[in-house]
């Protein structure tokens, strides 16, 4: 059995971790569970993974056609917590929750959103933390007033 060990070197960390050096802006997850899967989630990562690296924009290792000083990193995941409503998206350090997107939405999503830091309100379904449904209009659920 391997034994964990601990890394202090942080250049020996940064070596093993390229992406703790990179100028990371945006981490997207898209949900590939099982719900999210049957409305083409698939093929909404896939748009993700072509917009993103056509415009230098997707962080991952050259050899792979991705770009190692790029500024996004997408990550496929089972479930972002709405599933029934998918395909989801999730956006942080922003905390914007996209749903019922569709590989057409992706371009839309990485221009205003990721490019220019306007959420697209009639696809985002809520924004992390969360106060609920509950509150006023003025609550961090209202899309018009979050900002990316």
């Amino acid at each position: 059995m391997t034994e964990n060990f601990f890394i202090e070197d942080c250049e020996k960390l940064e070596a093993l971790a390229p992406i703790s050096g990179a100028p990371i802006r945006h981490h997207v997850f898209v949900c590939t569970g099982k719900s999210c899967s049957a409305v083409d989630s698939a093929e909404v990562k896939a748009a993700f993974e072509r917009e993103l690296t056509s415009r230098g924009l997707l962080f991952g290792k050259e050899k792979k056609g991705k770009n190692p000083n790029g500024s996004i990193v997408l990550t496929e995941c089972g479930s972002v917590g709405f599933c029934a409503i998918g395909a989801a998206v999730m956006v942080y350090p922003d905390g914007i929750w996209y749903a019922q997107v569709r590989a057409n939405d992706v371009p839309e999503i990485i221009e205003e959103h990721l490019i220019n830091g306007r959420v697209v309100t009639r696809l985002s379904l809520l924004k992390v933390p969360s106060k609920g449904r509950g509150e006023p209009a003025a609550s961090t659920n209202n899309p018009e007033t979050w900002e990316a």
